[in-house]
This record gives structure tokens, C-alpha cells and sequence, in this order.
């Protein structure tokens, strides 16, 4: 007697579903572990430690009745240490717009001072001050500080520096300094590109400022931009000039170095 064919089932196994949905899982995990691996761990813990202290719940009662329910005076006390700890928490990141209207006012009013300072010592002609989204800058023309092609302060440029000094121990700001050249290219043995001799003089600069006052190290930084940002065409000798600088940043008091 001829047995009968038996069809094989259609689809795909019965086993390939459960081995899908595992494979997915699995998909998920990882994925969870990723995001939850890009969380801010200061941010997680300053939340993490509200939850430990009840904060957060405790300043919010419930709708439901409680048999023995917080008198008004402790849930408005709780309330506000709940609006203490969100103010902190947004401060941290910057998000104060009180304190940054402050800062946008402070530096208004050091800007005067630092116009009227410039007048009365007669810097006006080789130091000059504006007003940038980052602070106050002091742009001092290369020719009042260094020699072509060197980064020693020429003894002829110290008591501008000394001048500047005065004006920065009567502020708390930090201050990052900046070293511009032109666009000719240098290759000394000192200084192989214009990178290094920007650098050499934003530092050059601290150093004097720093020796020669009792100043804390951490409220300055040098930065040496090469002939990246110019403020005239490299076209002719006038405007190399204007490009060859140094800028003294004084940096808003909610900017730090870091």
C-alpha cells in the first residue's frame, strides 16, 4: 500500500518565533543600557538624592486623604526646599536668567570703567576696548609688546602690561589671553608656524601679569589662534599690523576656564 506524502508545514518553524522574540529582547536590552549609559551621573545623582530624601514627594501631598495628614506650615516649607533644590538644579547648568542679566549689566559698567581707566592713564592710543558676547576685550597692538617674529616683551611694552595688571586685581573676572599674527608665514627655530608664535605671546603676556602681581594662576588661560582670525584683509602692511595683536579677554563672572 503507498503511504501518503506528508507536506511539510508552510511558514517558518515554530521555533524561529520564540527564537525572534528572544533576538528582539535581547535588541532592547542593549539599547537600554546604551541610553541609560549617556545620562549626566552629576544630574542623576543630584536627582537620585532627592528621591532618597522624600523631597520630591514629600513637597507635592497627595489628592487622597491621609489618616494623619502634614499641617500647612510643614508642606509650605517642604514645598519651598522642593523650589530650592529645582533653582540649584537649573543654576548648575547655566540656566539662571537673572544672574545672566547681571552679568550682561556688570560688564556694561566695567566696560565704562575700563574706557574711563584707558583715558586717564592715556592708553587710548595703543589699547583699545570693546564690548563681545564673551566679556570685555583689551586689544593691544603687537608693536607696543614684541619685537617681529619674537614673543620677550620688550622692556618699552612692560608698563602697559603693568597698567593692565592694576586694572585686573580690582576685578574677580577670569581672563583669557589671545595671541593673533598675519598671515606671512614664520619658520624660526623657535617658533616653526605662526601657531607657536601665538601661543608664545598670549603666554608671554601672563607670565608678566602673573610674576609680577600676586594674581591667582587658575583666572587665566592662553590661546594662541595663529592667523586664523584676523579682524583686517592681509592685504597690505597697515592691515598686517591690525592683525598682529594680543586680546585680553575678561570673561564673564558665570564663564569659567574650564
Amino acid at each position: 500500500m503507498k503511504r501518503p506524502n506528508k507536506k511539510p508545514p508552510k511558514g517558518s518553524p515554530k521555533w524561529m518565533t520564540t527564537f525572534s522574540d528572544m533576538m528582539t529582547l535581547i535588541l532592547v536590552f542593549f539599547i537600554l543600557l546604551f541610553s541609560m549609559s549617556q545620562i549626566d551621573a552629576a544630574r542623576f545623582e543630584a536627582v537620585a538624592e532627592s528621591f532618597r530624601n522624600r523631597m520630591i514627594f514629600d513637597g507635592f501631598p497627595s489628592t487622597v486623604e491621609m489618616d494623619n495628614p502634614s499641617d500647612s506650615a510643614d508642606l509650605n516649607q517642604q514645598q519651598e526646599e522642593f523650589d530650592n533644590f529645582k533653582q540649584n538644579l537649573f543654576e548648575e547648568d547655566g540656566l539662571d536668567e537673572d544672574e545672566l542679566e547681571s552679568d550682561q549689566e556688570s560688564l556694561e559698567e566695567l566696560l565704562e570703567e575700563i574706557e574711563d581707566f584707558l583715558e586717564e592713564n592715556q592708553l587710548q592710543e595703543v589699547i583699545s576696548a570693546n564690548r563681545t558676547d564673551q566679556g570685555v576685550v583689551l586689544i593691544l597692538q603687537e608693536r607696543i609688546l614684541f619685537d617681529t617674529g619674537e614673543a620677550v616683551i620688550k622692556s618699552e611694552g612692560e608698563p602697559f602690561l603693568d597698567k593692565v595688571a592694576l586694572l585686573l586685581s580690582n576685578i574677580p573676572n577670569s581672563v583669557r589671553v589671545e595671541g593673533h599674527t598675519d598671515n606671512r608665514p614664520i619658520s624660526t627655530p623657535a617658533f616653526p608656524s605662526n601657531w607657536e608664535l601665538s601661543g608664545a605671546r598670549a603666554s608671554s603676556v601672563i607670565r608678566h601679569i602673573v610674576d609680577a602681581n600676586d594674581f591667582n594662576e587658575d583666572r587665566f588661560i592662553a590661546v594662541g589662534f595663529g592667523d586664523t582670525r584676523p579682524v583686517a584683509p592681509n592685504d597690505s602692511p597697515d592691515n598686517w599690523q591690525r592683525n598682529r595683536r594680543v586680546e585680553i579677554v575678561i570673561l564673564e563672572l558665570s564663564q569659567s576656564l574650564n
